[in-house]
Formats: structure tokens, sequence, C-alpha cells
């Protein structure tokens, strides 16, 4: 629950057995499993330690894609190149901005998402990627 971009194969299966084993489950744990799937199927899940299958996990929102198992290695590799072709500071300010997002809202580092979102439209990436667009390329990022 604490990856930022959850993959499943077809045939996996998920459940938190807690309740059958007599343990309580800390705050920001519980915290992520209802970001997730909200707070009627966490508590379902929470209360009878049920199991789920890959395309149930998939509607609820516990994981967000769904590939065939022999395709798993191939999907997230391809997936993480995606990500590594795009501007590195871009993607760390969405990942900042998210998880601000989620915090309660008198715990949000507001000066967190200004620095970054400063940093990225001071940065070299800002002007490669509009510099790219405009010439009709893939740009080339460099993280500064």
């Amino acid at each position: 629950m604490l990856a930022d971009i959850r993959i499943a194969a077809e045939g996996s299966q998920f459940g938190i057995p807690a309740a059958r084993l007599g343990v309580a489950y800390g705050y920001l744990g519980l915290k992520r499993l209802v970001s997730l799937v909200g707070p009627s199927r966490a508590r379902l899940m929470m209360y009878t330690g049920m199991r789920i299958d890959a395309a149930e996990a998939l509607r609820i929102g516990l994981v967000d894609q769904v590939v065939p198992h022999a395709d798993l290695r191939t999907h997230t590799r391809q997936l993480a190149q995606t990500i590594l072709d795009n501007a590195p500071l871009s993607i760390a300010a969405s990942k900042i901005t998210i998880e601000q997002i989620l915090r309660d809202p008198a715990d949000r580092n507001m000066q967190a998402i200004d620095a970054i979102n400063a940093q990225s439209a001071d940065s070299e990436d800002f002007c490669e990627g509009r510099r790219a667009f405009v010439e009709r390329r893939k740009p080339i990022f460099r993280g500064h």
C-alpha cells in the first residue's frame, strides 16, 4: 500500500488477516488502506480478514493495473522506463504535491510544494521540455 504505483499479476490475491491473528493495525496503515479503497471496503477487509483476487483489487482501487503473470516483468520495466524518460523534477513535484494532498490540512507543507514547483520552473529541463515540444522531438531530461 505504500508504493506509488501498484501493479498486480493476474492470479494474485490480497488480504489483511489482522482480525484472524489478533493484530491491531496501526493508524498509518489503516489510513493508507482507507485512502485507497474507502472506509466501507476497509472495514469489510479488516473485520473479516477476507482475501480478494486481482480483479477485485483493481476494481476497489487497491491496485492500479492487473497484467498477465507472464507479462508482469516486461510491463513493470516498460512503465519504469517511461517514468525515467520523463523530467525528474516534474516527477518529484508530483510526488511531493500528492503526498501533501493526502496529509491532514493542518499538517500540509505548502512551502515544500512551492519550492519544488519553483525549482522545476527554473530548471534546464523545463526549457528542454518546451524546446522539444516546439521542435517536435523527444526531450532529453537531465534532472536540473
